[in-house]
């Protein structure tokens, strides 16, 4: 698999090998071996699926006393897939990264623990599946405002379908340390 670092420190593109012939293809989604030897050593713990209709924006989330890392992929369709750095001390807090992750490049992303995580579905729908390091607990999640004008993401979607709980999620400049994921970062 080739790997490729992003602008935000761990976060990281991972492009599986994939076998493709005239019955379609095979790809390994996951092999602890392979990805500890290419620094991503996480146990993970849980695995999500989530089914999203084109212009769904989710996120941008995540959890304050038990931050999670993710290994994401699309099994069906596009999306836009956008972390946004929020590790207190961190050169690059505030500042995002979008990638396209679909079922044609077949990429996954890594995200590590600090993040904030959402994405949107650039194609009909998508099917979406990630990993993640921690237990979902519904009352330890955080979030930030999909729309924040500090972070300026380009969602690339003109009218965005968004849940009631994600238009209420506050600005980044708005959290105290304190709302932030409980790390440890230099």
């Amino acid at each position: 698999m080739d790997i490729t670092t992003t602008s935000l420190e761990g976060v990281l593109i991972i492009e599986p090998r994939v076998f493709k012939d005239s019955r379609g293809f095979f790809m390994e989604t996951y092999n602890q071996n392979r990805y500890t030897g290419a620094g991503v050593d996480i146990a993970f713990v849980q695995d999500n699926l989530s089914y999203s209709v084109r212009g769904t924006v989710r996120g941008l989330h995540f959890q304050i006393n038990r931050p999670q890392d993710k290994l994401i992929q699309v099994i069906t369709g596009k999306i836009l897939d956008v972390v946004v750095d929020i590790r207190s001390g961190s050169e690059t807090f505030g500042q995002w990264e979008g990638v396209y992750l679909s079922d044609q490049n077949n990429h996954q992303l890594f995200i590590p623990k600090g993040f904030a995580h959402g994405f949107c579905v650039l194609s009909e729908f998508a099917l979406f599946a990630y990993k993640c390091s921690e237990f979902y607990v519904p009352d330890d999640e955080g979030g930030i405002l999909w729309s924040d004008p500090d972070i300026g993401i380009d969602w690339q979607v003109e009218h965005p379908i968004i849940s009631e709980k994600d238009k209420n999620f506050p600005c980044l400049s708005d959290l105290s340390r304190e709302q932030l994921p409980k790390i440890s970062y230099a």
